[in-house]
């Protein structure tokens, strides 16, 4: 794929895409920060058990 596909891709992407509702954005919202927090979690708890196991 050359250049004048990678155009013509992009192009058509452009035309498809449309702004969301405020309800899909809303939904996109909550699960984007559902996983930073779960992310955030499992990270926090591996941390304690480390520090745990280190004595500290």
């Amino acid at each position: 794929m050359g250049v004048a596909g990678f155009i013509k891709s992009t192009v058509n992407i452009l035309r498809l895409a449309r702004k969301p509702s405020g309800k899909e954005f809303s939904i996109t919202l909550r699960i984007t920060l559902l996983g930073v927090a779960i992310i955030g979690l499992i990270a926090f708890i591996i941390r304690f058990v480390a520090l745990a196991f280190q004595g500290v």
